[in-house]
């Protein structure tokens, strides 16, 4: 079966991929006659016999299991809603935060979480037919206090988490900052300088350009230590 393009090539739709029965459309790909095509502007990958395009820019689309950093946008008796950067608004149902029933008459939800507060939640459920429900009672979830938070693609965090964490602790290490990562696109940093804050969110832009890149791991941390000397050198 002819296969034109190699994995990790960046495509645009219309792009015909292979051609042949001995592979099955993914995401971001149709097939038509005996022909596959790109129907999204991304990265090739072929894995298990199906082709896949990862969307280069796209909007967050919730799967359970996935951790997200949300915003409390509105406080029920019993619940909170929260934008989690995506085409729906998730809940929260306060038994997914305490470990006891609440009574709303005597107790206001307001001094758990307000309107404006940041989280690390979890998803529980998703099918597209409810809203995604959260939890924030595993270990490490909760309310996230200061700090700062950067918004990338949702696309492009894996490679800023990078193979087996690679990228993401190589900069922890570097900056000695708290990182903390949601799949839905939003890092919450917290470092000792805001000028370190700086650099990780530069890091993160220059991240999002060169995702498809090769070396990338090790450009970056050449950057650190070129900013971070600057830093230590009051530049």
């Amino acid at each position: 079966m002819p296969i034109f393009f190699q994995n990790k090539d960046i495509v645009v739709p219309g792009d015909c991929i292979a051609t042949g029965p001995n592979y099955k459309p993914g995401v971001g790909t149709f097939r038509e006659g005996d022909s596959i095509f790109a129907a999204v502007i991304g990265l090739l990958e072929i894995k298990n016999d199906v082709i896949n395009v990862i969307p280069l820019e796209g909007t967050y689309i919730p799967r359970p299991n996935d951790i997200v950093i949300g915003k409390v946008i509105d406080v029920a008796i019993a619940s909170w809603k929260v934008d989690i950067r995506a085409p729906y608004v998730a809940t929260l149902p306060a038994s997914n935060v305490f470990d006891r029933p609440i009574d709303p008459v005597r107790e206001d939800p307001r001094k758990y979480l307000d309107v404006g507060d940041t989280i690390l939640a979890k998803i529980v459920s998703f099918d597209r037919t409810h809203d995604p429900i959260l939890t924030i009672k595993e270990k490490g979830l909760g309310k996230l206090k200061g700090g700062r938070l950067i918004i990338m693609e949702p696309t492009k965090v894996p490679r800023l988490i990078g193979r087996k964490g690679s990228m993401i602790n190589m900069v922890k290490g570097e900056t000695k900052c708290k990182i903390v990562i949601g799949q839905n696109g939003r890092i919450w940093i917290s470092c000792e300088r805001p000028e370190i804050e700086d650099i990780i969110e530069m890091i993160v832009r220059r991240i999002e350009r060169e995702a498809h890149t090769t070396g990338l791991t090790d450009r970056i941390r050449e950057f650190i230590k070129q900013e971070m000397g600057k830093i230590r050198r009051g530049e």
